[in-house]
């Protein structure tokens, strides 16, 4: 984004007073870099859908389900962080009443992620409130305290005062979306009648009076501030690299890859993690540590004295664990305020990027303990290789492992939450590939995983999400917004009929209740659902058809690949592969031309 923005402005809307201030707020936003709106329908907020509708550089979405209409955004803002290197805010418009209640699930995870969102809920005025008029709820911080601000406009009206109050805060909401912490900013807004374009004769020989002046100069979130990790960090240390979407990979990749080097610290990346894909810049990264720590006596030999932590922990329980039993110092690299130690270990916070980060000016960090680290890593990818080859029938483990190889490169890969995102943080191996992961980690739902797909996928390249039936079918009607989406999605479904999470966890062993209230299996025809939709459907039957389907992608429209496996079967299927190793990994003779070799 440009430092100063003064670039001719569409007219202002004077018909009525309505239109005229939200119309300046929607002008006040696109000069400072608004460029997408998601609009859902009802007459309360009309003059709100059409001042975005009306601007010729605001791209405006219309979605008939708020709950997919605001994960849609989510989708759309998260990509923009990679598309245009910036965390912009994309507004979110609703009537009154109940409507703006289905947002709140994509506040939860916006806020929780630190994504920048505008969400604009349109209200009746006060003398309508409390008397059952209709389509009239308690509107006032509807979102508890998850906006990193909120307010109320005042009723438009025809005084300097009020119009210029409404740029005011107009300008204030766009600094608090993106400052100090990024998330939403929720602006309830009451409007009286007229609330279609009704002239309002008187208004425009007021205008010249209100001393607007658009050329403003366009915000920027201050640098992160440099701090120096201290000289005496212990010499046997890990990073372990959790969820990251940096505006620029390749330079957050960079700066990591730095930190590596000048400590001797082997980097454990989550399959969410650019690291992972970006191996090209950083060197062999481990994505095997699930894998390695299941062998309590190699776990125990791997103890670490230090941690660094960047962002949020991975997904891996057996990770999380083996930092609970072993409590080495983290030091974890995030600028948000939030607590990112779930397991209450010894830590320091660092209020900060990697790439702000100065390093010790001499450091001896231990080759020896990291060359044991990626002598394991070797021997656990070539267990996990072996093992998933030769596995012919459809296990859901497989899939990550095939993407991996067959996907063509820079692909954004958008990932639901339950096993979908286990299974690509164990089997998903390291490459220089460069995709580009995304998944609602931030409250860890599967609600909205398809409108956010199609909001990351909007206006972008070809993108694939994978998914289980169960948060598919959650989000379906995210699948209404197929006629506006422009671009294309892969839907790749792992369709196990019900919650094959469940198979892993105690409750299992309990049936009744488990099937029922647990696995929750379902029956759905996914052909004939995605006819209804107009979508299109493939079902794949083997492997090879998988990898026809996805290499290459089509550049257009929206298609479901069903996947049929079974849950038990994965389930167990997955354990053998883990109950297969350990190796061991200490001997493992290492080719010398392998990029570790040299470590």
């Amino acid at each position: 984004m440009a430092d100063s923005l003064h670039s001719s402005t569409f007219p202002l809307d004077h018909r009525n007073i309505n239109l005229l201030c939200a119309s300046l707020l929607i002008q006040t936003w696109v000069q400072l870099g608004l460029r997408e709106a998601v609009i859902c329908p009802g007459s309360r907020s009309g003059p709100l859908a059409i001042a975005a509708a009306a601007h010729p550089d605001l791209l405006a979405i219309p979605c008939l389900d708020e709950r997919s209409a605001a994960f849609f955004a989510l989708g759309m803002a998260m990509r923009s962080a990679i598309a245009h290197s910036s965390h912009r805010p994309v507004i979110l418009i609703c009537t009154s009443g109940t409507a703006g209640a289905n947002f709140y699930p994509a506040v939860i995870e916006a806020t929780a992620r630190g994504i920048p969102l505008l969400i604009l809920t349109a209200d009746r005025p006060p003398e309508l409130r409390h008397c059952h008029a209709g389509q009239a709820i308690d509107q006032l911080k509807l979102f508890g305290t998850y906006p990193r601000w909120q307010t109320e406009l005042p009723i438009p009206e025809p005084d300097p005062g009020v119009v210029r109050y409404w740029r005011q805060m107009a300008l204030h909401g766009w600094e608090r979306s993106q400052f100090p912490d990024p998330g939403v900013v929720h602006f309830n807004i009451p409007l009286r009648e007229p609330l279609a374009p009704l002239l309002q004769p008187d208004l425009a020989h007021q205008a010249p009076h209100w001393h607007l002046d658009f050329s403003l100069t366009a915000y920027r979130p201050p640098p992160a501030p440099t701090l120096t990790l201290p000289a005496d960090l212990p010499s046997q240390g890990v990073i372990i690299a959790g969820l990251a979407q940096p505006a620029d990979p390749v330079a957050y990749s960079r700066a990591v890859a730095r930190l590596a080097q000048t400590l001797g610290y082997p980097i454990l990346a989550d399959g969410l993690s650019p690291l992972r894909h970006h191996q090209d810049i950083t060197g062999p990264v481990i994505s095997t540590y699930d894998l390695i720590l299941r062998d309590r006596p190699t776990a125990r030999r791997l103890t670490p004295q230090a941690v660094i932590q960047l962002g949020p922990l991975p997904t891996s329980k057996i990770l999380r664990q083996w930092l609970d039993q072993t409590q080495p110092h983290r030091w974890i690299i995030d600028p948000r305020p939030d607590n990112f130690d779930p397991i209450q270990g010894r830590t320091l916070h660092l209020r900060t990027t990697v790439e702000a980060i100065t390093l010790p000016a001499q450091f001896a960090g231990d080759l020896e303990y990291a060359q044991t680290w990626h002598n394991l890593a070797i021997a656990a990818q070539r267990h996990l290789d072996q093992h998933i080859a030769q596995t012919t029938p459809l296990i859901a483990a497989k899939v990550p492992w095939l993407l991996a190889q067959y996907l063509p490169p820079e692909t954004p890969v958008v990932i639901a939450n339950s096993m979908a995102v286990r299974d690509v943080e164990a089997f998903w191996p390291g490459s220089d590939r460069r995709f580009i992961p995304y998944c609602n980690r931030g409250a860890n739902g599967i609600d909205g995983t398809v409108s956010t797909a199609l909001g990351i996928a909007h206006h972008h390249r070809p993108t694939v999400l994978l998914t289980g039936d169960l948060a598919l079918l959650h989000d379906i009607n995210g699948l209404l917004l197929a006629p506006q989406f422009r671009g294309h999605l892969t839907i790749i479904v792992i369709n196990n009929q019900g919650g094959g999470i469940f198979e892993h966890l105690p409750i299992a062993q309990f049936d009744p209740p488990y099937t029922d209230f647990f696995a929750t299996p379902q029956g759905v025809d996914l052909g004939r659902l995605c006819a209804a939709y107009g979508v299109d459907y493939q079902r794949i039957e083997d492997w090879p058809m998988l990898i026809t389907a996805i290499a290459p992608l089509p550049t257009t429209g929206i298609r479901l690949l069903e996947i049929p496996t079974h849950r038990q079967r994965d389930a167990l299927e997955r354990d053998r592969w883990f109950k297969d190793w350990p190796d061991g990994g200490g001997s493992v003779e290492i080719p010398p031309d392998h990029p570790v070799a040299n470590f």
